[in-house]
């Protein structure tokens, strides 16, 4: 039985829109990346899951260990539900939230945030000068791990942090030693430009030349670069962990002697944009269905809803895609729409009124923002229904 056969089969009671997650792939997804880490744990990201049922579900596997979260109101959520060591991959200025962190012991313990400069602290004393009691706030100092060349002409990679260079870290980590109220535990350091740039794009040979001669280039200076700031920021502090990579650079990363954990989510799921990787594949594991609701012309067949592009730089690469039945595309006048989307190809003349299309989201946790929950389907059978955030009221961005 085909995926198409399976799916269809095993969602048949239900009535679309909905989405699913297929429970084998999404197990073989994680013993890859497990593979891919060699030995070293991988904590999980939960902007690429964004259902505490599946979060959970990960996390009594092997070799994953702690969540990223996105937000501190979803890190204190997650940690009043059960969840443990929660790490806060963006910088907060929530002064409720950071208020309930300096209130409560266990969410103290539990959670670190994110600085990656003084006035980041200026605003935690600020917000939590109320606070009885005051806990001991955990921190970790985000290090910009972008790619640099022509004199800084040329720069790979997100822009994050202003903190570069070891002498930067190691100042900034003494100016924290000096003040009380915090503790600083932990590094990270996101390469974006290796681990969420596929290295394998399809008919662009020009593109994947030198795609992959910057990431060659950009993974050789960071392993120097790197492991200088960690060894600079040791010797004024114990860190707990040295956080690194991402699903694209899981196996690059883990090699690196100062990386202690590596940082994962998009690779359960397996999104559209994971496709084009060389150094490992996957399985696509979550899906939406939606309801052909007419045929306006041969050839063409209109599904209801669809226009749930991901974030990032605008591009026919955001837009989900049509995967099953094979041979389905956007009509390249509409697109992905409001309330319909028209597709147009073989597949179109197959399908009648009332049949559905299964689509893959561009990204990974992005599409749980538009379901309330997500169908467990193991073979041909739907096993459990489970919360996203949206489905338990939560919806942090």
């Amino acid at each position: 039985m085909d995926d198409l056969q399976r799916y269809n089969r095993a969602t048949a009671h239900l009535d679309p829109p909905f989405a699913v997650l297929d429970l084998p792939a999404l197990r073989a997804n994680a013993e890859g990346m497990l593979h891919r880490a060699h030995g070293k744990p991988i904590r999980v990201a939960s902007k690429s899951i964004r259902s505490r049922a599946v979060l959970e579900r990960i996390l009594t596997m092997d070799g994953f260990t702690g969540i990223m979260a996105f937000t501190l109101p979803e890190a204190l959520w997650l940690v009043s539900t059960g969840m443990r060591n929660v790490l806060v991959a963006y910088p907060t200025v929530d002064r409720a939230a950071l208020a309930e962190l300096a209130a409560e012991p266990l969410a103290a313990r539990e959670i670190t945030i994110m600085v990656d400069r003084i006035d980041h602290l200026d605003l935690v004393d600020s917000a939590v000068a109320g606070v009885h009691d005051r806990q001991e706030i955990r921190l970790c100092l985000d290090i910009d791990a972008g790619y640099l060349a022509f004199g800084g002409r040329f720069r790979a990679g997100v822009r994050r942090s202003p903190i570069r260079e070891s002498d930067q870290a190691a100042d900034l980590a003494t100016q924290i030693a000096k003040r009380p109220g915090f503790r600083l535990v932990g590094l990270m350091a996101y390469e974006a430009q290796i681990a969420g740039v596929g290295d394998d794009p399809p008919g662009k040979p020009a593109l994947t030349r030198a795609i992959r001669l910057m990431q060659t280039r950009s993974q050789r200076e960071l392993i120097t670069r790197r492991g200088r700031i960690v060894q600079a920021v040791h010797q004024i502090t114990d860190l707990e962990f040295v956080n690194g990579g991402g699903t694209g650079s899981i196996e690059k990363t883990a090699r690196e002697r100062a990386i202690t954990e590596i940082a994962a989510g998009s690779g359960f799921f397996h999104p559209r944009l994971f496709d084009f990787y060389r150094g490992f594949g996957g399985h696509p594991a979550a899906l939406f269905a939606l309801p052909v609701v007419r045929r306006p012309a041969p050839g063409v067949v209109t599904v209801l809803g669809g226009g749930y592009p991901a974030s990032g730089a605008p591009g026919a690469d955001r837009l989900p895609q049509p995967y099953l039945p094979c041979g389905l595309r956007y009509d390249p006048n509409e697109g992905a729409g409001e309330v319909q989307t028209p597709l147009v190809g073989p597949a179109a003349e197959d399908l009648r009124t009332g049949d559905r299309v299964w689509f893959r989201h561009a990204k990974a946790g992005e599409l749980c923002e538009r379901f309330a929950s997500l169908h467990l389907i193991d073979g041909d059978r739907v096993v459990d229904e489970v919360p996203t955030y949206r489905g338990e009221g939560r919806t942090f961005l």
